[in-house]
């Protein structure tokens, strides 16, 4: 008798609509269980920026870095704190109202059926924002249970439910993590520490008939290797969905989030520190989305967030008390209708987006008063701004024969400053940023063209793409201290304002080869990415601050077992590139051994070789790394 195989497993998703045929013009991957769940490091952060061309902004994860450097981007449209990509989950965006930023500990895999990454403007459905591309979370509504449990060095544990039954869903998730001393070991100071970490959060979600609803809580907390040096992120979701199936949805969201972090400055030995600022950041977001898909080809929607959020700092140390309190704040929202409309041709597949937004900044504002009388020191009110912004994408997929596909697409993006941007200073170290409340939104045009080949047990995949970003925003360096300066007051080091400059271009290829064959896989992918900024100014020809030119992964595993090999090449920290990063190769493993009725046990192990990954190097020579290896040994349970 022959074994007939297996069907493959039903996954049930939360998400509203299925994706429309006429989105697979532009490149799109899609990480599903397996993936997840085989994923040496389990921090979602990390495991979508082994998508080629995905990045950070910096090279560290949510375990030790400050959240407000934990904006994403691709393409080598790199950044600042704020994404040049929309995250969403079941719909909703997960970008910080104030800032831009992303809590990765709050969006956790263990309850997600499937992680969808399209890199490339365009995508109208996402909402405004996603010039570089766009990050959906679906939460898994497949009946069952799966938890795991593990611990690691460093004094680290990790614990994930995930648990679905009936119409009732709950994800929950929590870890704790003794950390490891950023600051690399011939840089050291007496002052230099360990960086501990712990988050967790939970959601929880409810199906009744064509009605939803889902709630979420997270927190984190960690520092920054110095005394004087933590900061926390708590934050509160609310969303309510109904849904016709195959027709229409309706989504309405609010969240709360609130960050607090602490600031100190080393000594020139790191012998003793000093606080330099302490921060609180309230921040709100209220918003909707509306679909309706009258035939299998075409959608209509409309979506809006309107967000507002506050900078309240105490600052201006002297003898290590402050003497200002600065508050920056500002509101910010966006209204727009789009329609994606899908058209067979014999067997090609035509795609048409069209999409228009609205957009209105008011009440922005930056206030300094001294701290013991009260006086107002500084008063700046920008005046309240709006305009409208379209944009889109066409775009043609064809096969030829069994095995090729052709595609390519033309688009166009933007994105709105954020409010961390327009209206809020910040220092690190003796470096200083001023704000900018006349920034203006950032324009993208772009084309991309790309072949997928499938036979037996092989697939390949190539992308070739061009992009010209307008008004990208760009810390840009005006200034060496010691002095004073507009914006920020003395500064000891670096001084940088945000601006417009003129242009980024970027261009390059993403490439994938995979091999699958019974237990056996193999994969491979190339990210090459040319990019360059156009200004009249000294930034002229110079390539952005933190984007590689290449990035290259190679994987083989067989059944549970996988290696994956990951190298980044060099970049440069600052926007003059007179600070470089340079290349890194991390070696990373997962494996795991069925032990009874779902019960497995599982080895992770990331960064084997003990790689030096610098995420940041300072003007005065001081370098910290990204993390160093971590081993992890636990159970998975699946029911």
């Amino acid at each position: 008798m022959i074994d007939q195989p297996s069907p493959p497993p039903i996954v049930i998703t939360a998400r509203a609509l299925p994706p429309l045929a006429g989105e697979a013009v532009q490149d799109v991957v899609v990480l599903g269980r397996p993936a997840l769940e085989r994923a040496p490091s389990q921090a979602l952060e990390d495991i979508v920026r082994a998508v080629p061309g995905v990045q950070l902004f910096r090279r560290s994860g949510a375990r030790s870095a400050n959240p407000t450097t934990q904006g994403i981007s691709a393409r080598g449209l790199g950044g600042n704190a704020a994404s040049r990509m929309v995250v969403l989950l079941d719909g909703v965006p997960q970008g910080d109202p104030f800032g831009g930023w992303l809590v990765w500990p709050s969006l956790d895999a263990a309850g997600l059926a499937e992680v969808r990454v399209t890199r490339g403007g365009g995508n109208v459905t996402v909402g405004p924002g996603a010039l570089a591309g766009a990050i959906e979370l679906d939460s898994d509504r497949t009946p069952g249970l799966r938890a795991a449990l593990d611990g690691g060095l460093h004094g680290a544990g990790e614990a994930r439910l995930a648990a679905v039954h009936g119409g009732t869903s709950l994800a929950a998730w929590g870890g704790t993590d003794a950390g490891f001393i950023p600051v690399v070991a011939e840089d050291r100071g007496v002052a230099d520490r360990r960086s501990p970490f712990a988050y967790g959060g939970t959601r929880l979600g409810l199906r009744a008939g064509a009605f939803s609803a889902a709630a979420a809580l997270f927190a984190d907390r960690r520092e920054r290797g110095l005394p004087g040096t933590a900061n926390a992120s708590r934050g509160a979701d609310l969303s309510l969905r109904w849904r016709r199936a195959n027709r229409g949805s309706v989504t309405l969201f609010h969240q709360e989030r609130r960050f607090e972090s602490a600031f100190a400055s080393a000594s020139a030995d790191r012998s003793s520190v000093s606080p330099t600022l302490s921060q609180f950041v309230p921040a709100k977001a209220t918003g909707w989305n509306a679909e309706w898909q009258p035939l299998a080809t075409l959608r209509l929607g409309t979506d809006g967030r309107v967000a507002r959020g506050a900078s309240e700092e105490e600052a201006s140390f002297v003898a290590g008390r402050p003497t200002r309190d600065r508050v920056a704040e500002g509101r910010q929202a966006t209204a727009g209708l789009y329609g994606d409309l899908t058209l067979p041709v014999g067997s090609v597949t035509l795609s048409g987006a069209l999409r228009v937004d609205r957009w209105w900044l008011r009440g922005l504002s930056l206030e300094e008063r001294n701290r013991s009388t009260g006086a107002l020191l500084l008063s700046e009110q920008a005046p309240d701004r709006e305009g409208t912004v379209p944009s889109g994408r066409v775009g043609a997929r064809l096969p030829l024969g069994r095995a090729l596909t052709l595609r390519g697409a033309a688009y166009l993006g933007w994105r709105l400053p954020t409010l961390n941007e327009l209206v809020r200073p910040f220092r690190v170290g003796r470096d200083a940023v001023a704000a900018n409340a006349a920034l203006k939104p950032e324009r993208l045009r772009g084309i991309e063209a790309g072949a997928e080949w499938k036979r037996g047990p092989w697939s390949a995949s190539a992308t070739l793409f061009a992009n010209r970003l307008r008004n990208p925003i760009i810390n840009v360096t005006r200034g060496t201290g010691p002095g004073t300066f507009p914006g920020v007051g003395f500064v000891a080091g670096t001084y940088r304002r945000r601006e417009n400059v003129a242009a980024l271009d970027t261009k390059g290829v993403e490439a994938a080869l995979g091999w699958s064959r019974g237990d056996w896989r193999a994969s491979g992918t190339l990210s090459m990415v040319s990019a360059h900024v156009r200004d009249s100014g000294p930034l002229d020809g110079l390539r952005p601050a933190q984007v590689p030119r290449l990035t290259a992964t190679a994987e083989i595993g067989w059944r549970e077992l996988g290696l994956q090999l990951r190298h980044v090449g060099a970049q440069n920290e600052d926007d003059l590139g007179t600070l470089r990063l340079p290349a890194a190769t991390t070696l990373d493993a997962s494996a795991s051994w069925p032990l009874r009725d779902g019960l497995a046990l599982r080895v992770r192990g990331e960064n084997l070789t003990n790689a030096r990954v610098l995420a940041a190097r300072s003007a005065d020579g001081i370098d910290e790394r990204a993390t160093p290896r971590r081993l992890w040994l636990g159970l998975t349970l699946r029911r």
